[in-house]
């Protein structure tokens, strides 16, 4: 006869402890302790205790090999992942509801199917019928693609077992459920128990996952966060509902890069991926624009060009706001607060709003420059040469344009699109062989740019 413990799992970090505490020790949040049944067996105990032991050896004697990848067919699904689906990992794919996430994962279970072996798609959140449906609506159809609409985490490990798959996908991990466990779905400890189930068989079978999960009200991994440290890769599908565009990035990669991105467009037939990004970013583009200009930045191994357009309008409530969109606030409170320091332009009864065009969101800081001069076009009224000029640039809090690294591969991206006109940071242009057809603009302080761009004579700036 089966026996049962009382446990207590944090429904934030998963820490479990044997009795109930206000706070979680590990996470240090209150009142997120919950109680559950664990069910136990005297032979399960009894075959972990005979299983063999792991002995300790120098870590130069471990035999090591080259990962073995499965080729989605889906160019920028494969280069999120760093080249593919590796044999034996457990991906955990998350995003707002309607995004596309199950319409992405399977056109790259289709993928998979075709080239490499059986897939079993797990649905617990659609019928068989739908998953039909929306394959026939993509293309998505394959011979060795499977379907199973199952909640069973034992069953689902069974079917595994009988079929042995090369990929299995799950949506969604918060329908699994254990039966020995007497929670509801999606509770911390069934979302711990079945994920660390699945994580076993991948493992151990040499078979690739790819687990969907859900996302709360603020945009972050729904269920315990213990579920990111289990698994070898995390992404996250973001875009609007109402818009077309669509981007892939990646949050952990064991297997690979973190800052790589992959974008989609969304149409009738599916998902389908955009090669060239930036010509999609800047399609918009006039010959002059007043608050716009055109940044470059480094996605992983692929250069961008985005543009940035910043409203500056007179403050009428009493408290002037700063709002942002695809950029980090903190990093628009610097850049106006050096505006106002250095340059000497009143912002403080300013509302100041910044927007990255395309739904991308920036990071790192080689995007500052162009961030500072339309905020500044913008406030003086003046167009910016948004057509054919690129600016690139860290500023620091002493109005200093500092160097960025792989701004070669920038220039580059900007020449291919038809720019002519490229700032830089000083430091950067000393060390850069000259480009053909190509402009480059070395400037040392945000003034000096400012200077350039609105061909201001210094005693004017």
């Amino acid at each position: 006869m089966k026996k049962t413990k009382k446990v207590f799992l944090c429904r934030e970090c998963g820490f479990e402890s044997p009795k109930w505490m206000g706070q979680c020790p590990a996470c240090l949040q209150w009142t997120t302790m919950e109680e559950f049944q664990e069910a136990s067996s005297g032979k399960n105990r009894a075959k972990a205790a005979a299983g063999e032991r792991r002995r300790p050896k120098p870590i130069g004697n471990i035999p090591t090999g080259q990962e073995q990848r499965f080729l989605t067919g889906i160019a920028e699904f494969d280069r999120v992942l760093g080249g593919g689906m590796v044999q034996g990992s457990l991906v955990l794919i998350s995003g707002e509801p309607g995004v596309g996430k199950s319409t992405l994962i399977l056109q790259a279970g289709s993928g998979i199917a075709r080239r490499s072996g059986l897939v079993l798609y797990v649905t617990g959140e659609e019928s068989e019928e739908q998953i039909h449906f929306r394959a026939a609506r993509t293309g998505a159809i394959a011979d060795e693609l499977y379907v199973v609409s199952e909640t069973d985490v034992v069953h689902i490990l069974d079917e595994i077992e009988r079929i042995k798959p090369v990929f299995v996908i799950v949506d969604s991990v918060q329908t699994l459920f254990h039966p020995e466990l007497t929670s509801a779905p999606g509770t911390v400890s069934q979302i711990k128990e079945c994920v660390n189930g699945l994580m076993r068989k991948a493992k151990e079978g040499n078979i690739a996952m790819m687990l969907v999960a859900h996302v709360t009200k603020q945009g972050d991994l729904a269920g315990p966060r213990v579920i990111e440290h289990i698994v070898d890769t995390v992404l996250h599908f973001e875009g609007e509902r109402t818009q077309e565009y669509r981007i892939l990035r990646s949050v952990k990669n064991r297997f690979g890069t973190t800052s790589e991105i992959g974008v989609f467009e969304m149409r009738q037939e599916g998902l389908v991926e955009v090669g060239n990004p930036s010509a999609l970013f800047l399609e918009s583009l006039s010959q002059e624009e007043e608050g716009a200009m055109v940044a470059a930045i480094v996605e992983g191994t692929r250069p961008l060009l985005v543009e940035l357009q910043a409203l500056v309008t007179p403050c009428n409530a009493g408290f002037a706001r700063r709002t942002t969109i695809g950029a980090d606030a903190n990093r628009l409170g610097l850049m106006v607060a050096v505006l106002e320091k250095k340059i000497g332009i009143p912002l403080m009864q300013q509302d100041v709003y910044l927007n990255v065009i395309g739904g991308l969101r920036l990071e790192g800081t080689a995007a500052d420059l162009a961030m500072a001069l339309a905020m500044y076009s913008s406030f003086r009224g003046k167009p910016l040469p948004v057509k054919n000029t690129v600016a690139i640039g860290e500023i620091s809090l002493t109005g200093e344009v500092r160097p960025v690294g792989q701004i070669e591969k920038m220039i580059r991206e900007a020449q291919k699109l038809g720019f002519t006109r490229c700032l830089i940071p000083q430091r950067n242009l000393v060390k850069l062989p000259k480009v053909k057809g190509m402009e480059l603009v070395g400037v040392s302080t945000l003034k000096e740019a400012i200077q350039q761009v609105f061909q201001l004579k210094p005693a004017h700036g």
